[in-house]
């Protein structure tokens, strides 16, 4: 039996191998780091790297030594202090302890603890471990693409159930006139010639019209030889293997920029929306991502706008759920895609508004639904919106609802939502 060790390095000449298995023996410990990392970040500055301290004592080796009783003598080199019978008092902790602990001493050491530099790669790696999108049809989307049979053109070598039998006789048909075509052009002249004599009155018995005849039926006893087919002639069809996805998803992010989402509340709602299409971009090869901006009036705007666009104004809800169907309606068919939408809004509505966004949604979205998932971002009691999603959560099961107060809310929530689900 053989044993391969990867001692590849990496770009800062360490060992990726030894990194990998760091990774994975304080995954929790990091996991927490990230965590923090994502609650004090500024919107522009969520995707990056991070340093993440570990406490020396979650990294401490084990080691072997001597349990407590018995006697045991040692001897230790270069000792002008102490004698056999001695008594050595325990030094005192908090002072020099490191880490930051305890107050200042003069005497006493420690060990501060150890920093790790997570690149980009790895800290999405740990942000987003364990989620997926939920009810995804022949999921997941990265890793498992299908390759689907396409015509390539024609080939000269190929399996005999794919010849091409309409080009392989154009190539034969043409390969016998160009080989035929000095053999026909002297059989024209020597006809000619024969046709001539004949007209002259010259026999048939004549030797130059024998010779002449002679002549012709070689000729005609060439072309006749050439083969009506030859493995030259031959074409095959060609086949490729043309790549796609297992699955097709779009996400729908509905965001309130109402007068009502102050600039915390909006700034709240930006952090979970980027973290959700860092998600997507992450773990989805093949996904739409369309964003509606809603006030009294809803509009389709690309990922620039959707999150550093200032326009506000009135609220109706209704009239981005609106907006949601028709894109449904009009680029994506339930039947062949799996549609998911997410909504955050501070719950403030028009009057009257919320319910005809409840019977929207039971109506009309939910049935075209894979999931739908609703941030309420709040520190206050809930408004009427909330109260009508219930209905909505108790008619669909694939509906989700949760509540965000501020910053640090916005992780927990947004794991709780899209979860890897069981099989």
């Amino acid at each position: 039996m053989s044993h391969f060790i990867d001692r590849r390095l990496n770009a800062k000449n360490k060992s990726t191998v030894n990194r990998q298995r760091f990774l994975k023996r304080y995954k929790s410990q990091l996991k927490r780091a990230v965590s923090d990392a994502v609650n004090r970040r500024s919107i522009t500055d969520i995707d990056g790297g991070e340093q993440v301290g570990i406490p020396s004592k979650d990294i401490s080796e084990p080691i072997f030594h001597h349990g407590q009783g018995g006697t045991r003598d040692m001897v230790h080199p270069g000792n002008k202090e102490f004698e056999a019978g001695d008594r050595v008092q325990r030094p005192e902790g908090g002072e020099g302890g490191g880490s930051g602990q305890g107050r200042a001493g003069k005497g006493g050491k420690g060990e501060d603890d150890f920093v790790f530099e997570l690149s980009r790669e790895e800290f999405l790696d740990l942000l987003f471990d364990d989620l997926a999108l939920p009810n995804l049809v022949r999921n997941q989307l990265v890793g498992t693409t299908e390759f689907k049979t396409v015509r390539a053109g024609v080939t000269s070598d190929g399996s005999p159930s794919n010849i091409d039998v309409v080009r392989s006789l154009k190539g034969a048909i043409a390969r016998r006139t160009a080989l035929g075509a000095p053999y026909r052009g002297r059989i024209r002249e020597l006809e000619a010639e024969l046709e001539q004599l004949l007209a002259d009155g010259v026999p048939d018995t004549d030797a130059r019209v024998v010779a002449l005849r002679e002549q012709i039926d070689g000729l005609k006893t060439r072309i006749a030889a050439l083969p009506f087919i030859d493995t030259f002639d031959l074409r095959y069809q060609a086949y490729t293997k043309q790549p796609e996805p297992t699955s097709k998803a779009v996400m729908l992010c509905i965001m309130d920029v109402s007068g009502s989402m102050d600039q915390v509340r909006k700034n709240l709602a930006k952090r979970f929306f980027i973290l959700l299409y860092l998600f997507l971009q992450r773990n989805y090869d093949k996904i739409d991502v369309v964003f509606i901006r809603h006030h009294t009036i809803a509009q389709e705007v690309d990922e620039q706008e959707f999150f550093y666009s200032r326009e506000t104004g009135g609220t109706v809800v209704s009239s981005a759920l609106n907006l949601a169907y028709e894109v449904i309606s009009e680029r994506y068919d339930s039947s062949s895609w799996n549609i998911y939408a997410a909504q955050a809004s501070d719950g403030d509505n028009w009057d009257s508004d919320s319910t005809i966004c409840r019977d929207l949604l039971i109506n009309r979205l939910m049935p075209l639904m894979r999931y739908y998932a609703y941030v309420e971002i709040t520190p206050r009691q809930h408004q009427s919106l909330w109260y009508a999603y219930q209905d909505v959560r108790a008619a669909h099961p694939h509906f989700a609802m949760e509540e965000i107060g501020g910053a640090d809310d916005i992780y927990p929530v947004f794991r709780e939502l899209f979860k890897r689900q069981e099989a």
